[in-house]
């Protein structure tokens, strides 16, 4: 049968020690323009505000909740939508597999640790309340989330499992065969921080904690824009260069990205400024050497236990020399090992703009305390 052009459902009910029967898929297969949503349930539905994000909305009747979420590569279709049964939405979900750091970290705020029955790629979650858990047994450790494994994630007794789509990822696999809901956590796509923070509604939503979720966002939000308007009054307007070469390729965050715009944000400047990509913007080294006497601040990230310096740079690629701000010492890490950055700032991009505005303002920021970033001597 030709599916493409019809709608269909699908339920899904779980049994163990509770009965779980938490969500109803709508997968949509037609295609829909851009903000407008078709809705399965009659009347008129009441839709929860959100001020930046612009990839979800939620819909809420008198006996259910419609979750659609955009596809971020193609504003034509909808990536995923889901009807949430009113009873199910009031305790939400009771055990998630969870497969990235950024979203685990957010649970673990919102005090819905407990419901985290599953993690993969344990190594690179710098959560010790997670790591905790795992070794008391509360979370089982499903090994890496490119080949998660199937029998553990079955023992787990996961009702849903939350993780980053990607375009043209050719579907998941396994997980797809197990009647278990995927939530697909595309706020990373979202073109401002603010946007990206703001999907945190959704998961207050999905594990029956949205007060703590709106009175977290509510928080970053005063802070991200109190932060933002003190920086469009600084004088200074350097340009910030992030990220360093890998293999033959040097990615840079978008201009149109939630990063690039957190740049702006710090009224510091892009170094691509026409930009346009709203992910990452691969480029060869030598296009961003070209612009070398433009960069007067580098933050980097490293994920080696050893401390970068400016001869251990040079050593990985000599053509960094070039770089206005390796001359002149203005050259900041981030050790991913040591520093929860993956895993808070997609939810605090707060504090992250506080590191960006303190290293690229020095002279207006002199008592900044970095949460992130260190600058190499």
């Amino acid at each position: 049968m030709n599916l493409k052009g019809f709608r269909y459902r699908l339920s899904v009910t779980f049994s163990s020690s509770l009965t779980l029967s938490f969500i109803v898929f709508v997968l949509s297969l037609s295609l829909s323009s851009c903000g407008k949503n078709s809705s399965n349930n009659p009347g008129e539905g009441r839709s929860m505000p959100f001020h930046y994000a612009t990839l979800l909305s939620i819909v809420e009747y008198d006996d259910s909740t419609e979750v659609t979420i955009k596809d971020p590569w193609n504003c034509e279709r909808t990536l995923h939508r889901y009807v949430l049964q009113e009873k199910q939405v009031e305790r939400g979900f009771a055990a998630a597999a969870v497969f990235t750091s950024s979203h685990a970290q957010l649970l673990t705020w919102l005090n819905a640790a407990d419901r985290i029955a599953a993690v993969c790629d344990l190594k690179y979650m710098n959560i010790p309340e997670v790591r905790r858990r795992v070794e008391n047994g509360r979370i089982i450790d499903c090994g890496d989330s490119r080949m998660p494994d199937i029998e553990q994630l079955t023992i787990a007794g996961t009702d849903a499992i939350l993780l980053s789509p990607f375009e043209n990822s050719g579907g998941y696999g396994m997980l797809e065969t197990m009647g278990i809901p995927i939530i697909e956590c595309a706020d990373y796509m979202e073109p401002t921080p603010l946007a990206r923070a703001e999907w945190m509604k959704l998961y207050g939503l999905l594990f029956g904690c949205e007060e703590q979720a709106d009175s977290l966002f509510r928080e970053v939000e005063r802070s991200y824009l109190q932060q933002a308007a003190a920086a469009r009054r600084m004088n200074t307007r350097s340009t910030l260069l992030t990220e360093r070469k890998t293999g033959s390729t040097w990615y840079v965050p978008g201009g149109k990205s939630w990063m690039g715009q957190l740049i702006k944000d710090a009224a510091a400047r892009h170094p691509f400024p026409d930009d346009t990509h709203s992910g990452s913007l691969p480029l060869s080294p030598e296009q961003v050497i070209a612009r070398g006497e433009e960069i007067d601040v580098w933050a980097v990230k490293n994920s080696s236990s050893q401390p970068l310096t400016r001869e251990s740079l040079l050593a990985e690629y000599d053509g960094y020399k070039m770089l206005k701000a390796m001359r002149e010492g203005r050259v900041y890490e981030c050790n991913t090992m040591e520093k929860p950055f993956f895993e808070q700032t997609a939810f605090r991009p707060d504090w992250l703009l506080s590191d960006y505005i303190a290293i690229t303002h020095p002279e207006e920021c002199r008592d900044s305390v970095l949460r992130y970033y260190r600058r190499i001597e």
